[in-house]
């Protein structure tokens, strides 16, 4: 994430989002406006402000932090978006206590991260939550302790996690990007205290809809960019 290191945002130490380049504004171009490859005389553009899946890119100075030069390049990587960004998420967003019990909705390599950052802070139950089964074992190793498919069930999902854990679970994750699976984190977790953590990246039209009571009733819904942690030099 971008740290100009001057703005209000970035004074304050409760968020790693900054003004020069906010995220969620999808205008993937450098801060003034431009960017720096074409192809068949069409801009490229900078996705996430880094294009980090090309060999070559140009990012502004404030997306750059600087490693040592005998940094192990095979941990080092780890700081990358999808490992920091689910692990974050557990530990620094939802801050998940020992002993509690995680939902996580998607099974990709953010969704994977958000398992291992469960485990790591102590949950004593994780469901790991997606549409294809074959995800499931690599669930397993990295700690998830209960699997759905949603396919399997129909019902909605947020019914059977509130029945499998005793009228809901104290977090939940959405790793997916979709709105509806978002509505159903929200419904899974516990009222009164139940936490649901948004780490997907919808679509930039997407709306959320769902009945207010869910919140007045207690439950926190909150989300994140990059699990919340700051990277500067």
């Amino acid at each position: 994430m971008p740290q100009c290191r001057k703005c209000k945002c970035c004074l304050n130490p409760d968020t790693n989002l900054c003004y020069r380049k906010e995220f969620g504004k999808y205008n993937e171009v450098l801060a003034d406006n431009t960017t720096r490859f074409t192809c068949k005389g069409k801009p490229v553009h900078n996705f996430s402000n880094t294009s980090t899946f090309t060999e070559y890119t140009v990012v502004d100075e404030i997306s750059v932090v600087k490693i040592k030069q005998n940094a192990p390049l095979d941990k080092v990587c780890l700081i990358g978006c999808g490992f920091a960004t689910g692990y974050g998420s557990a530990v620094k967003i939802a801050k998940v206590k020992p002993g509690s019990t995680c939902a996580v909705f998607g099974l990709g390599g953010v969704g994977l991260s958000v398992i291992i950052g469960c485990k790591v802070a102590g949950a004593s139950r994780i469901i790991a939550i997606d549409i294809n089964s074959d995800k499931f074992a690599k669930a397993k190793e990295f700690g998830a302790t209960d699997f759905i498919n949603p396919k399997d069930y129909d019902r909605p999902i947020d019914e059977v996690l509130t029945e499998m854990t005793e009228d809901g679970v104290d977090y939940a994750f959405e790793v997916t990007g979709n709105t509806g699976v978002m509505t159903s984190a929200l419904k899974s977790t516990h009222f009164g205290y139940g936490k649901t953590v948004i780490v997907g990246v919808p679509l930039s039209s997407a709306t959320m809809t769902f009945d207010p009571m869910l919140i007045l009733t207690g439950r926190v819904l909150t989300g994140g960019a990059f699990g919340g942690i700051i990277f500067s030099s």
